[in-house]
């Protein structure tokens, strides 16, 4: 029995969106089987993107189109696209060679990669301005707390010099009242002092005389 060499081929799916959007394993499941069956070897199988259609087909104006690189007797292509069109899942599909592809062609972003790429980098962005936000925000309640506290001792410690400067100018001018009150008696005291002893006066009248 002579050997089939098998080829590289891309074949292009496009998919009823009801099915893809209700049943997307299932869908995946009908292409493989219908490949499978003709002794395809599936190399890569994935979402390209949602479309718009040129024209309706099959009472559809959008499609989902599924991106498929498989190995296979080229002799059986026309027998997948029959099937392809038996199928109430798949409306459509193109099969390409593509010997000439390389691993890295084939592993290139699709559409919907692409979109699921930038929005997980706008996610990423978006999460990071977040973050450095609220960094700043609390750096910005730290130092603000830091300076407040600063204010609050600085004018507790000037409340404080001004209380002892206060108790400090008490104190002097009652030691300064203390001092007058010794230098000067009142006249209380004055006339309260005692007469000079009769001995002293006679004392003083005969210097006198």
């Amino acid at each position: 029995m002579e050997t089939v060499a098998k080829r590289m081929y891309e074949a292009m799916f496009l998919v009823d969106p009801t099915h893809a959007a209700s049943d997307w394993e299932g869908v995946n499941e009908g292409i493989k089987k219908i490949l499978e069956k003709f002794d395809a070897e599936i190399i890569s199988m994935r979402k390209w993107d949602s479309r718009n259609l040129a024209y309706d087909i099959n009472k559809q104006s959008r499609g989902t189109y599924i991106l498929c690189y498989f190995k296979g007797d080229g002799t059986k292509n026309r027998e997948i696209e029959r099937d392809v069109q038996l199928s109430e899942q798949i409306m459509r599909v193109l099969i390409l060679n593509a010997e000439s592809m390389t691993q890295e062609d084939m592993d290139r972003d699709t559409p919907v990669t692409v979109a699921e790429k930038r929005a997980e980098q706008a996610v990423e962005d978006a999460k990071k301005r977040a973050e450095e936000a609220a960094e700043a925000a609390q750096e910005k309640a730290e130092a603000e707390s830091e300076k407040a506290e600063a204010e609050a001792k600085q004018e507790a410690e000037s409340e404080k010099a001004e209380a002892e400067a206060k108790q400090e100018a008490d104190v002097v001018a009652e030691v300064q009242d203390d001092a007058e009150a010794v230098e000067e008696p009142t006249e209380a005291e004055a006339e309260s002092e005692p007469e000079p002893a009769a001995e002293e006066v006679i004392e003083e009248e005969a210097k006198e005389q």
